[in-house]
């Protein structure tokens, strides 16, 4: 009866009809039709920035390392609001090229810098950045590569089955790609793109006085000071997500240089007593929650080799997002070594971040070496 009588009052709508329906409990079809405007706003929650991509996995905002093959040995890239920790190689030749490459990706997006060391000046750093392939020259790069590729393979052996099942590491540049470039480290940069960019140097130097009389605390004074420094950027420019930023969005690239190194005063390199580590520690800790709040991203190199103490590199790793570490063949056993003829190093995923969880993942791809060519720098199984 309760169907009959809706069905009988002709000048009702659809929508009255499908109403009527649900209150007297009768089950109806709906037109399947197009969403309402709410709906649609509701869909796109990720934020549409320049130079990212939300991950596949997790929605995770993602920017890219500057390195193609290391973006995809990560996930998809460095998840924003994260740390990258730079286990430095031991002479410290291979881990600043991917110092460089992050900060080189950052001006080729538009996205703003916050350049930190206690070795270098900022301003230097930026002058010997690598420069960005075009379309035009990174396809020209990729043909020669493979010409030599083909004729490499005709005079190697022949490796073993389960290394030829494992997926090729190194990427090729889709002109359409717009996350992720390829660069030149035989060519700077060109200096219009750094007159272009907006950035920020601390060079500890000039920020701390000799004759500056310090209190006691748990973190030594350069670690303060450069707590503030990016702190007030942060919170200045608009990059914390409680103070909206008044033009478009952007990503801060945050690069620290030698982090732990006696450069910094940290004392945790010639000490094995622990509580040397408290300063740097502490300095992690409070990094990643001003980054955890931010739209930014952080590379950080450390020199890990010369840390005596193994409890102090198992804090830092663990205080850390993704842990990369660089192992160069240069005074070690493997540079003559034949199987490893065609590399200059080993390069490990030590730690992947698995975020709002209690444990991180683990690369399932151990078998990783890097080369240093003529003009760039390749990451291969």
């Amino acid at each position: 009866m309760a169907a009959a009588a809706t069905c009988g009052t002709g000048t009702r709508s659809t929508g009255s009809v499908v109403v009527a329906a649900s209150r007297n409990n009768v089950t109806s079809f709906q037109r399947r039709g197009p969403r309402a405007s709410g709906t649609d706003s509701g869909c796109s929650r990720l934020v549409s920035i320049a130079g990212t991509r939300p991950s596949v996995r997790n929605g995770q905002l993602l920017v890219s390392t500057g390195l193609p093959a290391l973006d995809q040995l990560l996930g998809g890239g460095l998840a924003v609001g994260t740390v990258l920790l730079i286990e430095e190689d031991k002479y410290n030749i291979y881990s600043p090229l991917l110092f460089k490459y992050f900060l080189a990706e950052g001006i080729v997006t538009g996205h703003t810098l916050l350049v930190a060391s206690a070795k270098e000046d900022p301003a230097d750093i930026l002058q010997e950045l690598p420069a960005p392939l075009l379309d035009d020259n990174c396809k020209k790069e990729c043909d020669e590569d493979i010409c030599n590729h083909k004729t490499e393979s005709n005079i190697k052996m022949k490796i073993a089955w389960r290394y030829q099942l494992l997926p090729k590491m190194e990427a090729r540049l889709v002109s359409s790609s717009r996350f992720g470039h390829y660069y030149d480290v035989s060519k700077r940069i060109p200096q219009e793109l750094i007159e272009a960019s907006k950035w920020h140097g601390f060079f500890l130097p000039e920020k701390i006085s000799s004759t500056l009389n310090v209190e006691p605390c748990s973190l030594n004074h350069g670690y303060i000071k450069l707590l503030q420094f990016i702190q007030n950027i942060i919170y200045e420019e608009g990059f914390d997500g409680s103070n909206p930023q008044k033009k478009q969005k952007n990503i801060l690239r945050i690069g620290i240089q030698n982090l732990g190194s006696p450069l910094w005063g940290d004392d945790i390199c010639w000490t094995e007593n622990c509580d040397s580590s408290h300063s740097l520690t502490k300095f992690l800790y409070m990094l990643r929650g001003l980054l955890r709040t931010s739209l930014s991203a952080c590379i950080i190199t450390v020199p890990t080799h010369l840390i005596q103490n193994k409890a102090i590199i198992a804090r830092v790793t663990n205080l850390s997002d993704t842990v990369v570490g660089l192992e160069s063949f240069i005074g070690s056993e493997k540079e003559t070594n034949p199987l490893y003829k065609d590399y200059h190093g080993l390069i490990h995923i030590r730690q992947i971040p698995q975020l709002n969880n209690l444990i991180y993942d683990v690369s399932d791809v151990k078998d990783l070496a890097f080369k240093l060519k003529r003009k760039l720098f390749t990451i291969e199984v």
